[in-house]
């Protein structure tokens, strides 16, 4: 029988770390407003947080901590790729409202799917709150008690990735306003380029 109180930590101190805004969330809510592809792009994030939470509190947590060569990779590869999107998001601030209709219409599954790949696997926060933190809280748990604990993580993800797709999506008539956009790209953009900058100092201190 599943022990509750790991279940219990384990959900609030997933919802801890995954609730606060972020690459993934900003993404997952950018996709909620427009209504595209948002249900598979809260179950990909999903998808993924349980793969690394599992990795993590089943003993892989020290392998990545273990491996510079693989968080400076990674850490790189998402600082790049943050100020890529961010200065996309600054782009469309500035286009006209025909042309941003255009090119959000010709956005189609491929680019979704490339899009929340990059910010779940070229994110290395992912990586320090699903396998390092999570994992190390979890994985020093009993064998059963891990298991609570890691579908307590679980449930949290699911939770959040999914109402945080639904309520933008609920909201798009009025989150879709040409006004609202353009806000909703300048804060998704600078937020993009700050989490860039987080990176950037996280590596020279890691240094």
């Amino acid at each position: 029988m599943m022990c509750w109180l790991p279940w219990v930590q384990g959900f609030t101190l997933g919802a801890g770390l995954i609730i606060p805004i972020g690459a993934q969330n900003a993404f997952v809510l950018n996709q909620g407003m427009r209504r595209q592809y948002h249900l598979l792009v809260a179950a990909i994030c999903s998808v993924f947080d349980v793969l690394l939470i599992s990795l993590g509190v089943f003993g892989g947590g020290a392998v990545l901590q273990s491996h510079s060569l693989l968080y400076w990779g990674v850490s790189i590869a998402g600082m790049a790729f943050l100020l890529l999107y961010g200065a996309h998001c600054w782009r469309r601030v500035f286009q006209a409202q025909q042309i941003m209709a255009l090119n959000s219409q010709q956005r189609g599954l491929k680019a979704a799917i490339i899009g929340v790949l990059a910010v779940t696997l070229l994110n290395p926060q992912v990586y320090i709150e699903t396998v390092m933190i999570l994992g190390s809280v979890g994985g020093g748990l009993a064998k059963y008690d891990k298991w609570a604990f890691a579908i307590g993580c679980f449930c949290a993800s699911l939770l959040w990735f999914f109402t945080l797709a639904l309520a933008a999506s609920r909201m798009s008539h009025w989150l879709n306003r040409p006004i609202i956009q353009k806000v909703m790209d300048g804060a998704i953009g600078t937020l993009m380029w700050l989490l860039a900058a987080k990176l950037a100092f996280g590596l020279y201190e890691y240094a």
